[in-house]
């Protein structure tokens, strides 16, 4: 009964060209996530949802909050670099700043390991052609002199 009465809430403060709140259920199937997954960004301290009789709601800021973990986390982001950046922004984004800040930081921080990795896969890929391309010679050479 608090799923169906949390969901009424929801339908009721509902304008319906911005949607304002959101169900848990809703925003699980919109981010292809688990229920599992929401309540672990929750106790995290991620996401604070509201409460209606003991079921979650959750506003638009917890949507784009939302977004923002699963972009930060497809990247390679920790959830505690996720928590950071996310708790920079404040109450009515007076940290913008320090969040770009954080974010260029970071970015130009990930670009330079990405850029040594990328040269060290090109050499090993370097190595492995040189060793393919000595066997198949070989190889080659030691088919030609079975056949003679």
């Amino acid at each position: 009964m608090a799923v169906s009465d949390a969901q009424a809430f929801v339908d009721s403060h509902r304008d319906v060209d911005t949607a304002e709140l959101f169900g848990i259920t809703e925003l699980c199937r919109e981010f292809g996530i688990t229920l599992r997954a929401l309540r672990f960004y929750e106790d995290k301290g991620l996401l604070s949802p509201r409460r209606v009789n003991g079921a979650r709601v959750y506003t638009r800021r917890d949507r784009a909050r939302l977004a923002l973990i699963l972009r930060a986390k497809a990247i390679g982001s920790s959830l505690s670099e996720i928590k950071r950046y996310l708790d920079l922004y404040g109450d009515q984004g007076e940290g913008r700043v320090q969040q770009l800040s954080f974010v260029i930081e970071r970015t130009d921080s990930e670009i330079i390991e990405l850029e040594k990795k990328r040269a060290q896969i090109d050499e090993t890929l370097a190595e492995l052609r040189v060793i393919n391309a000595s066997c198949r010679k070989h190889l080659a050479e030691r088919q030609k002199s079975e056949k003679s």
